[in-house]
């Protein structure tokens, strides 16, 4: 049995350029941090020549051509597993997905933790990371960027920059503790309840971004947020965190039609009102979690302001992507 938990993720500033209509024409570059809620992926030898596969619905097939699930089935083919395995998945996130938490990238990156860990081919946290989006960019030709693959491999508070030709630099921001503690406690994040399509969403986003030059020209401020933000964090300063979380979202509600609408809209005028300095939605946006940026002596207000929605405390994540449980035990593959 081999067990593997990788983390969910809170990405501040930048998202967006991350997507290969930005990175390729110019450097993109978000900031984010891993978060203590995780998915959990286990491997297990199955009795019988079949594969079985447990997730919202269970699986049992002869022939990777038969599954459904096109995450486990291309990942299984990647590691020429074809025959007696057990895969399941467990996560520390809303059932109905769409949080904007990256949990479906944290799944593909536990995934093919486990399996490299299951074949005897353990990768490195970074090379998971890289090999999660050849899966999901180039095999599974998902409209999706790379920040969520390297953000859950590597955990951590980091700068991550896309450039043009392909490769991503990963820059840990070491906070000393007291400024860690001070920017935790000035995070609130709260559930919709609203689900999207984040494919549709970001499809739609990377339409306008090689057509329309404005919309080229918003990512580029955002990138630009997140080299401030970086710059910012590294001397171990929060201060001016809502006032980039709160343009930068300004930005971003626009790029795409579903990043926003009324109710969201609705909440943050609220959550502004309230205290909160800044916020945005995670992920592509349109539903899932509401990030918010509010000082501690306000969050009383903020919380009552925001009644109908539920919050959802929260950790860093400093480790990625971990094997967590391993029994030995032969394989017949």
């Amino acid at each position: 049995m081999i067990i593997t938990r990788t983390p969910l993720r809170i990405s501040f500033v930048g998202g967006g350029t991350d997507l290969p209509t930005f990175y390729e024409r110019e450097p993109g570059a978000v900031v984010s941090t891993a978060i203590a809620h995780y998915v959990y992926v286990f491997a297990h030898p199955f009795f019988s020549d079949h594969i079985q596969l447990k997730y919202a619905q269970t699986e049992t097939v002869s022939s990777l051509d038969d599954i459904q699930m096109p995450v486990f089935r291309e990942a299984l083919r990647l590691y020429d597993i074809r025959r007696k395995i057990e895969l399941g998945i467990v996560a520390d996130l809303p059932k109905e997905g769409g949080s904007g938490l990256g949990g479906s990238t944290a799944f593909s990156v536990g995934l093919l933790n486990a399996l490299s860990h299951y074949t005897g081919r353990p990768l490195s946290n970074f090379e998971l990371a890289g090999q999660a989006c050849r899966l999901e960019l180039e095999i599974l030709r998902n409209p999706i960027g790379k920040q969520d693959q390297f953000a859950s491999a590597m955990g951590g508070l980091n700068y991550i920059q896309f450039n043009p030709d392909g490769t991503v630099v990963v820059e840990p921001i070491f906070l000393n503790p007291r400024i860690r503690a001070d920017l935790r406690s000035h995070l609130a994040l709260f559930y919709t309840g609203l689900t999207r399509d984040a494919r549709g969403i970001l499809g739609d986003q990377q339409r306008r971004l090689a057509s329309d030059e404005e919309s080229f020209k918003a990512h580029v401020r955002m990138r630009d947020y997140a080299r401030e933000l970086r710059d910012l964090l590294r001397r171990n300063s929060i201060r001016d965190l809502g006032r980039l979380l709160h343009e930068n979202w300004l930005l971003k509600k626009n790029l795409a039609s579903g990043i926003s609408n009324e109710r969201v809209d609705d909440w943050y005028a609220k959550a502004l009102s309230a205290g909160a300095e800044g916020g945005k939605l995670l992920g592509a946006g349109g539903g899932g979690f509401l990030l918010l940026y509010c000082r501690p002596e306000r969050q009383d207000r903020l919380r009552a302001a925001l009644g109908d929605l539920r919050e959802m405390k929260f950790e860093m994540d400093p480790q990625g992507t971990q094997l967590i449980l391993v029994e030995s035990r032969e394989a017949d593959a």
